[in-house]
């Protein structure tokens, strides 16, 4: 009985930490760490459930799997070399989204940032916990990005890490399992890894981290990541043109980046109702005005 009340008050606190979290937002002091401006995304707290998930066995994890898939990839000649210039434009828009992440998470300016691209025909990119980042092939070819485009994948991706979705689903899972509800916690249920889904050019099954979250979850990481990118001086209304663009080709052919990141009107509607923070916030990183920028100009899809 007494196992029991413990329980109760653990699920219960939890519920009243949850409630607590999605509801109050940083303070000033907080919220300005990395950025002074009063513009831009208004920041508010991380899932207080993220406290029931070790923080140590998180980041662990996610080595261990990144890690293993980088290895594999290797193995199978699906790990594009250091100096291929598509790393290094990935690694160069990374280089210049990474120092505002502290604004959303002050921990994410001490994590050891990798950036890597995956031989894929696969329409995909991931971060995971700790700042580890991957693109495939895939997305860089079928939608031919501007870099602005790349930088609002990227910064959707790395929004998920850096509001730590991962160990908030974690800590909802182990106020479950105290309840009864659900048992242990494998590594591939924490990140959302689905083994079927990667396949390196050739049936070359790996362990890729494509991470399945809440559509909450994912209106908060397009939301988070169009401030990230507009304050590294990529201009936020090309996140309206990429989705356009991915359902463009989405309409050719289904591609598995929208099967874990839901699309359409509602999703470009969210983002089109924030223009109005982030513009200033990207017209400031040029030097200008927002009645001043030029309209966004995306490149064309290749021809199917």
């Amino acid at each position: 009985m007494k196992s029991l009340k413990h329980s109760l008050a653990f699920i219960a606190l939890a519920a009243s930490m949850h409630t607590a979290g999605a509801h109050q937002s940083a303070p000033a002091h907080q919220a300005t760490q990395a950025a002074p401006a009063s513009d831009g995304i208004p920041v508010t707290r991380l899932s207080r459930l993220r406290v029931f998930s070790d923080e140590q066995t998180v980041n662990q994890q996610s080595k261990l799997q990144y890690d293993a898939l980088l290895k594999e990839a290797d193995q199978k000649n699906a790990l594009v070399d250091d100096n291929h210039p598509q790393v290094q434009r990935l690694r160069a828009i990374a280089k210049r989204i990474i120092p505002h992440v502290a604004r959303w998470n002050p921990e994410a300016a001490e994590w050891n940032w990798e950036v890597n691209l995956l031989n894929s025909d696969q329409v995909n990119a991931f971060c995971m916990p700790g700042g580890r980042i991957a693109f495939f092939t895939g997305i860089l070819t079928k939608l031919n990005m501007t870099d602005d485009e790349v930088a609002m994948v990227m910064g959707h991706e790395i929004a998920h890490a850096l509001r730590e979705h991962a160990r908030k689903r974690q800590g909802e899972s182990q106020v479950a399992a105290i309840a009864g509800k659900l048992g242990g916690i494998a590594a591939s249920a924490l990140f959302g890894i689905d083994p079927n889904l990667t396949d390196f050019g050739g049936r070359m099954a790996a362990q890729a981290a494509v991470l399945k979250f809440s559509r909450g979850e994912e209106t908060e990481a397009d939301l988070v990541g169009i401030d990230l990118a507009a304050r590294a001086g990529f201009d936020p209304r090309a996140g309206i043109a990429l989705w356009r663009k991915m359902g463009a080709v989405n309409a050719r052919a289904p591609i598995e980046f929208l099967s874990t990141h839901p699309s359409g009107e509602t999703r470009i509607a969210e983002m089109n109702k924030s223009m109005p923070l982030v513009l200033p916030v990207y017209a400031r990183t040029r030097g200008t005005t927002v009645a001043k920028l030029p309209a966004y100009r995306t490149t064309p899809l290749p021809k199917a």
